[in-house]
């Protein structure tokens, strides 16, 4: 009754919504800090500016943080962990993605070291350049398989952290059909699925704690 802007919302209103309503209503909900959130996602996706794969990446983590956070609420009629999968899979294609590209540039590099090599060199040169040559050549793979490994792991610790949340959503799922005040027969149907898919979870955990031992 006293929005600051009444529906349908687009997603510049929405976020000025939460934006005016913040002090007054979301900061009693989640943690006020995520305001720098929600003032992030509206200056790269409301104001017509571009947006690089960095960026992105970037305003992804930082709608997975905002959509984690109102999780502890409610799972808004099962909407909430939708728009959360859909949002990781958004992040894990882009870091796929980029692990591609560079993993790309890395054998475009090699292969015009080699075609110098070959094109300059002289066999009789060749043995008293191969140590130097060595040297220079781990030089430039090196930078490149760091960074490899580090897309790696990112990937890694997104798919542990979308496990955790997703466990994390069918637990407070459970725990609000188990308080006696709220569970009735029609919820039956939900606690059936929640505690299924949670069964499925632990299959999954179990399978990547062998393969990290591994």
């Amino acid at each position: 009754q006293i929005l600051y802007l009444k529906p349908p919302w687009t997603l510049a209103n929405l976020l000025k919504c939460y934006k005016k309503h913040w002090m007054a209503v979301f900061g009693y909900v989640v943690p006020r800090s995520l305001i720098s959130t929600v003032e992030c996602l509206y200056k790269h996706l409301c104001t017509g500016k571009l947006v690089d794969s960095s960026t992105m990446r970037i305003l992804l983590q930082e709608s997975k943080k905002l959509f984690h956070a109102f999780s502890s609420r409610s799972d808004y009629n099962g909407v909430l962990p939708q728009a959360y999968a859909e949002v990781n899979k958004l992040y894990q294609t882009l870091t796929e993605v980029r692990g591609a590209l560079v993993r790309s540039d890395s054998e475009q590099d090699l292969s015009e070291d080699i075609m110098v090599l070959s094109e300059n060199a002289v066999c009789e040169k060749m043995e008293a350049m191969t140590p130097n040559l060595q040297n220079s050549e781990e030089e430039k793979l090196h930078p490149s398989f760091h960074v490899a490994q580090e897309n790696r792991h990112q990937e890694i610790w997104s798919v542990l952290e979308g496990v955790w949340n997703t466990i994390n959503l069918y637990s407070i799922e459970i725990f609000q059909k188990l308080d006696p005040s709220t569970v009735t027969v029609a919820t039956k149907s939900s606690f059936e699925e929640a505690f299924l898919g949670l069964q499925k979870l632990l299959a999954a955990v179990n399978d990547i704690r062998e393969g990290i031992s591994r």
